[in-house]
């Protein structure tokens, strides 16, 4: 018998000055599901992140959330420009559990030495953040998000502004999230290489919902009708580098 969903969304709408950005989107996710967003630029992606974590409340629709969501937003280089530590960062995460003008207590700063320890960010613990590089301070907001124990990780875009290796290590990270942390993680990225390999749903979305499926039943076809017409991608599977393309007959 399957479980009751964490997030459940019916015929959700959302308009912006008289552009619908979002149209009669539907879906379930359950708890350890690794779902991965993936569509083109405007798509209304990060529109539908911000409706889940509470950021857009004007929306039409039915939305329901059955557990403490975790929240990655996409990075901006001026959160860095703060003189503090990163240890500092990762408690802000439990500013809802603490309440904000309340002092910390040894056992809030031992989950964050527990949270480091597993992304293996240790090293980075009395780090001043302005000293962090694009990688390390998007695995320090990772860190953040999970200090409070959250049912879902959301993640928005959190390769973007970050070097090939770091994004290696930030994907390495998210492994070690979903083998050892009984949550649901909801990745939001152009990468597609990644979501093919990380991922075990993934939702098409151009400002309706065209498929959510298993992400080994993604088809070329699903990828042509969601991209645009002159879409051209290349695709690393099994090793060998695949073209798909909308020119395509």
């Amino acid at each position: 018998m399957k479980s009751n969903p964490l997030i459940s969304v019916r015929n959700l709408n959302y308009t912006a000055e008289n552009n619908h950005i979002l149209m009669d989107i539907s879906f379930d996710i359950y708890r350890k599901d690794f779902v991965g967003i993936i569509g083109p630029n405007g798509a209304g992606k990060s529109t539908l992140v911000k409706i889940l974590v509470g950021e857009i409340e004007n929306y039409r629709g039915k939305l329901e959330i059955n557990g403490e969501i975790g929240y990655v937003p996409q990075y901006e280089e001026k959160e860095k420009d703060f003189p503090i530590k990163a240890y500092e960062v990762a408690l802000m995460g439990l500013y809802k559990e603490v309440g904000l003008f309340k002092r910390f207590k040894k056992e809030h700063y031992q989950k964050v030495r527990e949270v480091f320890d597993l992304l293996k960010i240790e090293k980075l613990y009395d780090r001043q953040v302005q000293k962090l590089s694009g990688g390390e301070y998007r695995r320090l907001m990772v860190a953040r998000a999970l200090v409070s124990n959250p049912d879902i990780l959301i993640l928005d875009e959190p390769e973007a502004n970050i070097d090939k290796a770091g994004q290696s290590i930030l994907y390495d990270t998210l492994k070690k999230i979903k083998n050892n942390m009984n949550i649901s993680i909801i990745l939001v990225s152009h990468d597609l290489n990644v979501v093919f390999k990380e991922t075990n749903k993934v939702m098409c979305m151009n400002k309706t919902l065209h498929c959510h499926k298993n992400t080994a039943d993604l088809s070329i076809e699903d990828l042509k009708t969601l991209y645009s017409k002159d879409f051209e991608l290349f695709i690393h599977i099994n090793e060998k580098m695949k073209v798909v393309s909308n020119k395509d007959d």
